[in-house]
């Protein structure tokens, strides 16, 4: 039956810890289907959806599509969806609602870059702090779909699931199949609060509360390949001076893994670059103060490695067709339960005998033509696996935390979330992109899971110089890292990154436990912060990225505050502005005044309310 239709069997509504649950069930006598939707209102202010069907019958029942539909009024005149690219994450684009159908798919079997499951709805007038705002999200690190409607009478919908390949999905009889988790938000005051309600959820679904976020060293833009110890030693030494508090080994300490083009996949310690094993630099970073933390990947492996030459057929390929190449790896075929052992087997050793608080997990490449044993596509069945890995592990080290990256923010989902405690935002840290890529991606994810680093200058990825200020206050608003050599900064650039990660463990429980405010600005300027609670105390950045309009000063209206309440502002961090006295209604209406900026200048400031 390619069209069922079911009618109403039962409902029942129940309180539950995290809010209201209604379920309602559906059946079709003639398809010998069941039908069930469940639906969460969160304490947060969310919805949580998801839909199983049930095969009755005695024979198997094909899946092409099987999606949620969210209903919405005619007033949601514009969409808002984010596109990307590797580098160029969280690009935020908001358009009419076109009559007819906008749709986005994604078959690269991650969350992706170029088409995260994320869709706002929206007002014409809607922006920041003012208008109707509905926003959705498939909780989904694999294949998905998002589907939006206007039909010919101004109703509207918007649908999202999985993106199945032909065949993939097929319910047997007895057996059900379940969605993903669509996640719903709704504001009537702008996109901040539509932004907050989105973070409620995302806390909520964190596999632990979070404690002070510390301070990151990662190597990577550092040593790259270099695994000299006596040089990482030396990064340890310079990071423990400046206040940094774990210390993150990237690629290149395994197997025969010197460059990309090899040893991916052989997850023991290199005797080559250690040949006493990482213990005595885990020893030296934890005695600097540090904790330490490691990179992997996985879910992939080189041609040219110990593992593939022993397990040729751990590949996820399609059988008579030479594996697709992606940056000189392929998939490892976690479906199979041999790999998944081995794969499992050796993570679970790594961390059993070393002192490891922390795992940078990545996946630098796309699923392209996987199938499994049976033929079908393994997209569905790969990411399962991804996240009983994940949970096999977390379950034996319970103590480790997680990060989720995908070259960079390609695997950024309220479905991995529930796994990991920090997301890798983007490879890109330039501080200038990093503004808009962090301003893109602070709609849905909060500070304190959004990985944020103070990189080199010049930049890696864009090849700008930038000061120590910019970079640091850029980083500010994230989960602070390091990515440069430490080593090779001047004493003044020393003193600045110091004096930004103290203000950054002065202010980070604001940070990351109040609400992100984002400012309506000219192009040139981006103005965002946090709220406390309470309302009576924020942090908020003023970045000049481009040339202004004026030489004069200028101000920026920062609404939301109490409006009787006396404010004293003063700055933190780069060019030092005298303290002013004002009360939240001058804020909102006359505005925060800021000083004039060269390009690619910001400003941190504090406001204390009395």
């Amino acid at each position: 039956m390619w069209a069922p239709r079911f009618s109403y069997e039962s409902h029942r509504r129940e309180v539950v810890a995290d809010g209201e649950r209604l379920v309602v069930r559906g059946i079709d006598e003639v398809a010998e289907l069941a039908l069930t939707t469940t639906i969460l209102l969160t304490h947060g202010g969310a919805f949580v959806a998801s839909v199983s069907v049930e095969n009755r019958g005695d024979s198997p029942y094909m899946l092409d599509a099987f999606s949620v539909s969210v209903p919405l009024p005619h007033v949601a005149a514009e969409l808002g969806v984010f596109s990307g690219r590797w580098s160029d994450e969280f690009r935020f684009e908001r358009f009419v609602w076109p009559r007819g159908a906008w749709t986005a798919e994604n078959r690269l079997g991650r969350t992706s870059h170029e088409h995260p499951p994320f869709v706002f709805a929206s007002e014409i007038r809607a922006d920041e702090w003012s208008g109707e705002v509905w926003g959705l999200h498939l909780a989904w690190s694999g294949n998905h779909v998002t589907y939006a409607e206007r039909l010919v009478d101004e109703r509207r919908y918007v649908q999202m699931g999985e993106l199945f390949h032909p065949g993939e999905i097929c319910v047997y009889p007895g057996e059900s199949f379940t969605t993903p988790d669509v996640v719903g938000v709704h504001s009537s005051s702008g996109f901040n609060a539509a932004s907050w309600s989105f973070h409620r959820e995302a806390r909520r679904r964190l596999p632990r509360d979070l404690g002070p976020r510390p301070v990151h060293l990662n190597t990577w833009e550092a040593v790259y390949f270099d695994h000299r110890e006596d040089r990482l030693k030396a990064l340890a030494d310079v990071a423990a001076t400046v206040g940094i508090e774990r210390f993150v080994l990237d690629d290149g300490w395994f197997g025969s893994r010197r460059s990309s083009s090899s040893g991916l996949g052989d997850w023991i310690v290199s005797t080559d670059v250690y040949p006493n094993g990482l213990t005595p630099l885990i020893e030296h970073v934890r005695s600097r103060g540090m904790e330490f933390g490691i990179w992997v990947e996985p879910e992939m492996a080189n041609p040219d490695s110990d593992l593939l030459r022993t397990h040729p057929e751990w590949i996820l390929a399609t059988e008579g067709y030479d594996p697709v190449l992606g940056r000189e790896q392929v998939v490892i075929d976690l479906t199979r339960t041999d790999a998944f052992e081995h794969v499992a087997g050796r993570l679970d050793a790594l961390l059993r005998d070393h002192e490891i608080a922390y795992v940078k997990w990545d996946m630098n490449r796309w699923l392209v033509q996987g199938s499994g044993a049976d033929g079908k596509s393994a997209a569905h069945e790969q990411t399962l696996a991804m996240y009983r890995l994940l949970d096999w592990l977390r379950a034996r080290h319970p103590e480790v935390e997680f990060e989720a990256c995908a070259s960079g923010g390609g695997r950024i989902d309220f479905g991995v979330l529930t796994r990991v405690e920090r997301f890798w935002t983007s490879d890109n840290n330039d501080a200038l992109e990093r503004q808009r890529i962090q301003r893109g991606a602070s709609m849905v994810i909060p500070p304190e899971v959004m990985g944020a680093h103070v990189g080199p200058s010049p930049s890696h990825s864009a090849g700008r110089r930038h000061s120590m200020n910019f970079r640091v206050i850029t980083a500010f608003f994230g989960h602070m890292g390091v990515e440069a050599d430490v080593t090779a900064m001047s004493d003044d650039d020393l003193d600045d990154l110091r004096a930004g990660i103290d203000a950054y463990k002065t202010w980070r429980h604001l940070l990351h436990h109040g609400d992100t405010v984002r400012f309506d600005t000219d192009p040139s300027m981006v103005v965002h912060g946090v709220y406390a609670a309470n309302r009576r105390e924020a942090v908020i950045s003023v970045a000049q990225v481009g040339s202004p309009d004026s030489l004069r000063p200028t101000t920026v209206r920062v609404p939301g505050l109490i409006d009787d309440c006396v404010y004293t502002v003063t700055s933190l961090l780069g060019r030092s502005i005298d303290a002013v006295r004002l009360t939240g209604r001058d804020l909102a209406t006359v505005g925060l005044p800021v000083p004039v900026q060269w390009p690619e200048r910001a400003v941190l400031v504090h406001l204390s309310g009395s």
